[in-house]
């Protein structure tokens, strides 16, 4: 019989940083490891100002730093707990920066492979690259719907299988690691996409199996618990960009289009109805770049032989005033759909860049604001900019990469999971997770409520 221990670390307390560890007997395999973005970008916020005021200095994004602001997992309690020193593996769901944006930080205190499924590994080299020159792990690569064995202490291996799932990024997996006790498996993301723009639809197949099998416990995203719906498919956020890019009196005028970087299935949509419209396709700013190029190197893009990449000033510069001087023959497509200063769409705003607005122009958001303050001040800032020139905004293009209330439902039932652990944010998300499983049958000891630092036996 096996002894089963799951640390929260983090991601219970906050939407980010997730971090979740679980122990085996003697030994330990950790879940994702993820940045809080809130305070990185108060802090590049704050940089940006001192750089102004003639107050140069370097990046402080350093592990004491991004720890002295709260933005990464605080894993020093694996040292308290005597769990540090058997960490096998660190395994990472998908590749967006609250599941992976910690690994540089923090995968040098284990000696552990660091794996995930190719686009993510990319992404995160990607990052290395960026910050670091030494990084002392191993990468492991494991495609979508296969098999990763951890080697534990006295021979023992443990199977982890790396599940498709759909969500807002390519290759997420829903982690399941195989015990004796039964099959403990991670969902955090995921929504239940069965007509996805980009890959396969969710393993339905394998989760049936897993159930016949037994999965002893469930880590399931809890973030949209609250909201009564099934959250609709990508095609369905394609439907809505087709209807604003195609079908709007826009022959002459300028089309500027934002998202998140790292959706590669919303950027190959776009790249398509810009064709449809006979424009050429310029993506502008760094994590644009990253995100593709990691998808690239994954040789998972679509349109790799269709955009302009511009990153460098010199570039930027040179694409915006082509852009500009014949608006009707250039998509620009461009990092900012927070209004987070300095960005791409930010500068533009503010008349930093060389493009000229005219009344009519379209900006067009493929995105939602992140429900944080500073998000949705910047957001509001910026387009209060925008309107002065009278363009036309189109807001909230876009659907979620989150399961909503009854997506969890379905995903419950196909896994029929012995205990159930809410994760991805504070309470506020976690508890209609709660009261879910109590609708499904589950008592107070097989739901389990849990906080950051907190252990559960099972």
């Amino acid at each position: 019989m096996s002894n089963i221990e799951i640390l929260a670390i983090g991601g219970y307390n906050e939407v980010g940083k997730n971090m979740t560890s679980l122990k085996i007997d003697d030994d330990v395999v950790i879940f994702d490891a993820g940045v809080f973005l809130p305070p990185i970008v108060e802090l590049q916020e704050a940089e940006k100002l001192d750089n102004q005021n003639g107050n140069s200095k370097q990046s402080t994004t350093n592990e004491k730093m991004m720890r002295g602001v709260g933005a990464i997992p605080n894993d020093l309690i694996l040292d308290k707990i005597q769990w540090r020193d058997k960490v096998r593996a660190m395994l990472i769901g998908h590749a967006h920066l609250d599941h992976v944006g910690a690994v540089p930080y923090l995968s040098y205190r284990y000696k552990a492979d660091v794996v995930g499924t190719p686009f993510t590994i990319e992404v995160l080299k990607q990052l290395i690259q960026d910050n670091y020159s030494n990084f002392p792990n191993k990468l492991k690569v494991i495609n979508p719907n296969s098999s990763y064995f951890v080697k534990g202490k006295n021979n023992k291996t443990y199977e982890v299988e790396f599940l498709n799932i759909t969500h807002s990024t390519p290759q997420t997996a829903l982690m399941v690691i195989h015990t004796k006790e039964g099959a403990i498996a991670y969902a955090n993301d995921y929504k239940l996409d069965n007509s996805p723009v980009m890959g396969p639809k969710p393993n339905y197949e394998a989760f049936k199996r897993l159930s016949k099998e037994g999965v002893k416990a469930l880590i399931i995203d809890s973030l949209y618990a609250s909201s009564e719906r099934k959250t609709p498919s990508e095609k369905i956020a394609r439907d809505l960009l087709e209807e604003v890019m195609l079908t709007v009196n826009n022959e002459h005028k300028g089309m500027i289009v934002t998202t998140f970087s790292s959706h590669i299935a919303r950027l190959k949509s776009i790249v398509e109805f810009s064709k449809k419209l006979n424009r050429e396709v310029i993506f502008l700013g760094r994590s644009l770049k990253k995100y593709t190029q990691a998808s690239m190197n994954a040789k998972i893009c679509p349109f790799e032989k269709q955009i302009r990449i511009g990153s460098y000033k010199k570039q930027v510069l040179s694409y915006l005033k082509k852009a500009s001087k014949d608006k009707s023959r250039y998509v620009v497509v461009c990092t900012g759909h927070q209004g987070e200063p300095g960005s791409i769409l930010e500068r533009l705003s503010r008349g930093a860049l060389p493009y000229d607005f005219n009344e009519g122009d379209n900006i067009i958001f493929s995105s939602s604001t992140i429900p944080v303050p500073i998000n949705i001040s910047n957001k509001e800032k910026m387009d209060k900019k925008f309107k002065k020139d009278k363009v036309r905004i189109f807001d909230d293009v876009h659907v979620s990469g989150h399961g909503g209330r009854e997506d969890a439902r379905d995903l419950i039932k196909l896994l029929n999971p012995e205990h159930i652990i809410p994760s991805h944010g504070g309470s506020d998300k976690t508890i209609p997770m709660m009261e879910l499983c109590k609708e499904l049958g589950y008592s107070g000891k097989n739901c389990h409520l849990m906080e950051n630092g907190k252990i559960l036996r099972i």
